[in-house]
């Protein structure tokens, strides 16, 4: 039987559409097999229901390639997908984050006919130690750090003050330290495990769940979150002192903690199925095996690649260069402690002055056999407070707030590609292992050519207690290397350097108009030039517009007129200040003051003193 050649439109996807052409369909095809059209007929009846079921196919079909793309997805399980398949974990809710301050009281004690705090009656406050909130019961805060009254330094300063004095005596000091808190409450889940099971998962399910906060097991091991479950190498901090690295003891004080790489058996991913609902995921292996162990070299890379594949055409990666499949081992006969965060939201933005009751049951002495009376005393002095209100606080991602966030993520990718990534990716740096506070990079040149090797030099400084630059730490620098080598891309050299610190001094002249106070009229000056010359609005290789000073102090109320600006040049350390010497006047041109090639910044280094005025006669 010969076959009849049909011609069929496949562009009609909704009912009246898809009606339609049936109609015409059968009036061209089948003119004398049915020929009734009108609404009640039963022809009509199927061709309508069938323009029906294919209109619910058409919107499903169209519903379900729509939820594919990160810019269209509606429902919020596919979104959460979507943004995990491209590197971003979605947030549920937000805790707030507050700086609080802690105080406890010392004896006095006398040494060499002076009086000194007794720092044997220091305290010691352990991480996740909680506060609570007096405006809002429900609203808890954890000291995330622990906080040693006996350590002082240029990260974590200890402020002292005479609390009590007796007569000329003080009888006790006051000591102060400041910590970063969040709202959150520690919750506890256990869960037992039998034989390995590949790619184990157990779900958490609460509300407002902020994180993981760690995961042990009955034998005592830890185990480490990772971002993706190939993921074998981890950060891991151990405390700076001398047993550790005995070449840099002297920077304990500025750097408390040495950053290093590790590689981890024991790892775990998670992923949020739902607002309510974490998943958390463990790896293939069994942990009898010792293919985790292995050192790479030329015989096993590529040791797992499928079907003996050529490694000539074979993309490594350096997460998983041996192409094993077992992307950590698998918990097996032993018990998982979890511990997990809650809260946040908008209700944890507490006021000012709210976080005042401590609780006191991880905190202790650092020194043992101390008077039971004194101690008790001292112990009981503890106290908090948040002189600021906490913010920050707030629900969880939505939807389009997941898509943006994703969107981003794809361009990112967490990688430094440009001068400006490696600069923001260094300030990240957790401040456990020192802090840069100033960074510039550029590439080196080599006879005015620019080098044609992918070398970066970044050139950083830090600060010291009192807020002033002060050349970074060998340890500092370490640990930035050790840092970046986890985000730098494969070609790229980065070489760490020292910034060049030029020191200033400032005299101004000034005519003050009728009826105001000399004196008055120069502070303000003065205070509106320590505004300008605050070292936070400064950054290096940053020029020094000598007419933007003139019309700044032209500004102030009672300056009739500017009469001279000089800058000089303050070096010496044996003064306190940078041992680097410059020519302020050949530096200068057409109003500007020009830093060094090289790369170099400017600092008023002692506000209240390198800044002076006078008033002269008009």
């Amino acid at each position: 039987m010969a076959t009849i050649k049909r011609d069929i439109n496949y562009i009609n996807k909704d009912f009246p559409d898809i009606r339609a052409k049936l109609i015409e369909f059968s009036q061209t095809y089948f003119p004398n097999t049915y020929n009734d059209f009108s609404p009640t007929s039963p022809g009509m009846m199927f061709m309508e229901q069938a323009a029906y079921v294919s209109d619910i196919m058409s919107f499903y079909l169209d519903n379900q390639l729509q939820e594919t793309f990160t810019q269209f997805a509606r429902q919020t399980n596919n979104l959460y997908e979507l943004a995990y398949m491209f590197g971003y974990k979605p947030k549920v809710t937000t805790a707030a984050q507050v700086e609080v301050e802690l105080f406890q009281q010392v004896p006095s004690k006398k040494v060499g006919g002076s009086f000194i705090p007794d720092y044997d009656y220091t305290l010691t406050i352990g991480e996740n130690t909680t506060l609570q909130s007096t405006s809002n019961p429900d609203s808890t805060f954890l000291i995330q750090d622990k906080c040693d009254f006996s350590f002082s330094s240029s990260y974590d300063p200890t402020e002292i003050s005479v609390y009590q004095v007796i007569g000329t005596e003080p009888q006790f000091y006051l000591l102060k330290k400041t910590r970063k808190a969040i709202s959150a409450n520690i919750n506890t889940k256990s869960v037992s495990f039998n034989s390995p099971k590949q790619f184990q998962t157990i779900n958490i399910e609460a509300s407002n769940i902020i994180k993981i906060l760690d995961i042990t097991d009955s034998d005592g091991n830890i185990w480490n979150e990772v971002d993706y479950l190939g993921q074998e190498m981890i950060f891991d901090s151990i405390k700076n002192t001398n047993p550790n690295d005995p070449n840099n003891v002297a920077d304990v004080g500025e750097v408390p903690y040495l950053l290093q790489l590790k590689k981890c058996q024991r790892r775990f991913a998670t992923r949020f199925t739902s607002e309510n609902n974490l998943q958390i995921q463990f790896g293939a292996g069994n942990p009898n095996d010792t293919d985790e162990l292995i050192t790479p070299n030329p015989n096993n890379v590529g040791i797992g690649l499928p079907f003996e594949q050529d490694k000539l055409t074979t993309a490594y990666s350096p997460t998983n260069f041996l192409f094993t499949k077992t992307y950590g081992i698998s918990p097996s006969n032993t018990t998982l402690t979890i511990r997990y965060l809650t809260g946040g939201g908008v209700e944890s933005n507490v006021p000012s002055s709210d976080l005042t009751g401590i609780e006191g049951s991880n905190t202790f002495f650092n020194t043992i056999n101390l008077n039971a009376t004194t101690a008790n005393y001292i112990f009981n002095s503890l106290a908090s407070n948040n002189p600021l209100a906490a913010d920050g606080g707030a629900s969880g991602d939505t939807n389009n707030e997941i898509r943006q966030n994703t969107l981003m993520q794809i361009a990112t990718q967490q990688r430094t590609v440009t001068l400006d990534d490696y600069k923001v990716r260094a300030m990240s740096m957790p401040s456990d292992f020192g802090t840069v506070s100033k960074i510039y990079i550029e590439k080196p040149t080599l006879d005015n050519q620019t080098s044609t090797v992918e070398t970066l030099c970044m050139y950083v400084l830090a600060q010291n207690s009192l807020g002033q630059l002060d050349s970074p730490t060998l340890t500092l620098k370490k640990n930035l290397r050790t840092y970046l080598s986890q985000y730098k891309m494969i070609g790229d050299s980065i070489e760490i350097k020292d910034a060049y610190i030029i020191n200033l001094g400032i005299d101004f002249e000034i005519v003050v108009l009728p009826n105001f106070i000399n004196s008055q009229v120069i502070l303000s000056c003065i205070e509106s030039l320590q505004t300008y010359f605050d070292v936070d609005n400064w950054q290096i290789n940053q020029p020094i517009l000598i007419n933007d000073l003139y019309v700044r102090l032209d500004n102030i109320e009672g300056v009739q007129t500017v009469k001279n600006i000089k800058f000089s040049n303050k070096s010496g350390i044996p003064s306190g200040y940078s041992e680097y010497a410059y020519d302020i006047e050949g530096a200068t041109l057409n109003g500007v003051i020009y830093p060094s090639l090289d790369p170099s910044i400017f600092e008023v280094r002692y506000l209240n003193n390198d800044i002076k005025g006078r008033v002269v006669p008009l």
